[in-house]
């Protein structure tokens, strides 16, 4: 048997690929994007399973199936434990709950097996299916350790994070707190309608800013509330910011 990863977090390819190899399967590809799927599977057509990440960096993974059509069988992974995840459950599809544990994966393995050929399903009406029924949790509030204190933050409250000296800081009001998430984290649990990343540094949320100036290089310098220094946007990163804001 012959399969892909496709997933973006890379602790959690590292242990599906382990999981795999315990099993004495050893995958052909990890591959952590939208576009780097479409590119891998126009040259490496029809693996027999594909273990297949929801949410990518760059898109939905069913973005892959607008460009390539491969007769896989698919078996999507996910942190999330949704009811509506079930409705994934026919034919060769299955879905593993992260973190991924070997029963779980064993069960998936036998299921593809017993089928004895890879199925490919009509992607379009499975993402039919998931913009109707499966609604991302994306994060409402944070808890914080402040000192011996605990404080809650709703996502209504936060105007953005910020990575500096090695940690990440909230945003609220005047005040900043130290959290653990990484931006990059935090990028995947927050609402792309409500926060975008502006840089590699900085995570902002729409409802605090105030106003933005052309700044040089054709950036854009960005005025947030409750703050005097403005946060600038990558050069990188001003179309999709543009795009952002007229949605």
């Amino acid at each position: 048997m012959n399969c892909v990863i496709i997933e973006d977090e890379k602790p959690a390819a590292r242990q599906l690929s382990r999981l795999l190899q315990k099993m004495g399967i050893l995958p052909q590809a990890v591959l952590n994007s939208v576009a780097a799927s479409i590119k891998w599977l126009k040259e490496h057509p029809d693996p027999d399973v594909l273990f297949l990440d929801i949410q990518l960096g760059d898109g939905i993974s069913f973005e892959i199936f607008e460009e390539v059509q491969p007769k896989s069988a698919i078996i999507f992974t996910t942190a999330y434990d949704n009811y509506a995840l079930r409705a994934f459950k026919f034919n060769s599809i299955d879905y593993l709950l992260k973190p991924i544990v070997q029963e779980d994966l064993q069960r998936a393995i036998d299921k593809y097996r017993a089928h004895q050929q890879a199925v490919f399903e009509d992607l379009r009406e499975l993402r039919s299916i998931l913009g109707q029924n499966f609604e991302t949790p994306y994060r409402e509030r944070f808890l914080l350790k402040i000192g011996n204190t605990l404080k809650t933050l709703t996502v209504e409250q936060i105007s953005g994070f910020l990575s500096k000296d090695k940690a990440t800081w909230v945003l609220s009001g005047r005040r900043t707190y130290c959290m653990e998430s990484s931006l990059n984290e935090l990028e995947k649990e927050l609402s792309p309608k409500d926060f975008f990343r502006i840089n590699r540094s900085a995570l902002l949320n729409l409802r605090f800013i105030e106003k933005i100036n052309v700044h040089s290089g054709s950036r854009y310098a960005v005025l947030v509330k409750d703050f005097s220094e403005p946060f600038i946007v990558s050069r990188e990163r001003v179309p999709a910011f543009k795009e952002w804001l007229e949605r």
